[in-house]
């Protein structure tokens, strides 16, 4: 198609300059009839025609179409998905190529836009959160100067609600740096078989107190509790249990149950941590693992926390090379799965 292509407008070119040359020389041999040589008007046009051809079709071969085939072959090289080249025309293969290319630059320029979003977002957030406990801890010391020294009972309150927004604030910190170690790669792990399930049963009586003070039960789907051995980071995994019951307990109404299963898919074990709580909406399932998201942040922030605790527990488990996810509906409960790799015999 190309050499065709090429033919096609290399004639048309020439066949326009030549009868262009003829019709001039006609002109002239009407001014000049009489000294102009009628030979050269037929020898004159055809070889300006032969000549014409020649350097357009040899023009279009060297400095254009080459040209366009290592544009075409450079936008071809860069899709992530090649495919067998069709036979069509270079130009229209060219403004196809192109057409992809740009909708793929589109696309990541969206994704980019989308992460700057979340990066405003979380930069707001962080903003928020430690500004609230140094704000607070800044207002108890200013009071205790001004005169609250003098009153035993102010004081001693104040250093109490001073120190627990420092607690608050180095949780903060520890949780921010403990997320980078994870994404950069830096944070070990230290891999072994254990009992899952009796880390479970250890985990819940830690719960014991605050779980009988909202009459929830907490328990294994199962009766029957026999070991689960996994291979894992025994501490790790550990955080990311006491995360989700200690959420599942701090968002549940009074009377609700958190229960644990764990199901033999083959190579993996999926444990499940599920309430009968309130749920959580729809549109905020995708966004749950994000750091600082809070599906009510009135309650979330009087029920304390840090809001970092399940992106901690996504981190974890996908640095173990498994997947976390979650599944809710409004007043049927919530239920947060992920893998871990069974121990081998």
């Amino acid at each position: 198609m190309k050499n065709s292509l090429q033919f096609g407008v290399s004639l048309l070119t020439a066949m326009m300059v030549s009868l262009s040359t003829g019709l001039a020389m006609y002109l002239i041999q009407l001014l000049h009839w009489a000294t102009f040589d009628n030979n050269l008007f037929f020898i004159i046009p055809p070889v300006v025609f032969f000549f014409s051809y020649l350097m357009m079709y040899i023009t279009m071969r060297e400095f254009i179409f080459s040209k366009i085939q290592i544009i075409y072959q450079l936008i071809d090289d860069l899709r992530a998905d090649k495919t067998e080249k069709e036979k069509q025309n270079i130009l229209d293969a060219v403004q196809e190529k192109v057409m992809e290319f740009s909708l793929q630059k589109s696309k990541e320029i969206d994704q980019l836009k989308k992460l700057e979003q979340y990066r405003r977002e979380f930069l707001g957030n962080v903003s928020h959160e430690l500004k609230t406990p140094i704000f607070n801890i800044q207002g108890y010391l200013e009071t205790m100067l001004d005169g609250g020294l003098d009153d035993e009972n102010i004081a001693r309150d104040f250093i109490i609600r001073a120190s627990r927004n420092a607690e608050r604030l180095s949780e903060i910190v520890s949780d921010l740096l403990l997320i980078s170690q994870y994404e950069s790669g830096a944070l070990a792990l230290h891999m072994g078989n254990y009992d899952v399930v009796e880390q479970v049963k250890e985990i819940f009586e830690t719960f014991v107190i605050q779980a009988q003070a909202k009459h929830i039960d907490l328990r294994f789907r199962e009766s029957d509790t026999k070991p689960v051995m996994v291979h894992a980071d025994k501490i790790r995994i550990g955080q990311v249990f006491y995360n989700l019951i200690a959420n599942a307990i701090k968002y549940c109404n009074d009377g609700c149950f958190v229960s644990a299963a764990f199901i033999d898919q083959g190579e993996v074990i999926l444990i499940e941590i599920t309430d009968d709580g309130p749920g959580i909406a729809q549109e905020h399932l995708g966004r749950l693992f994000e750091r600082f998201y809070r599906v009510d942040k009135a309650r979330a922030r009087e029920q304390g926390g840090t809001g970092l605790g399940l992106a901690i527990a996504k981190h974890i488990v996908e640095a173990h090379k498994q997947t976390i996810s979650v599944q809710s509906a409004v007043g049927l409960g919530t239920t947060f799965s992920f893998t871990l790799r069974k121990a081998k015999a």
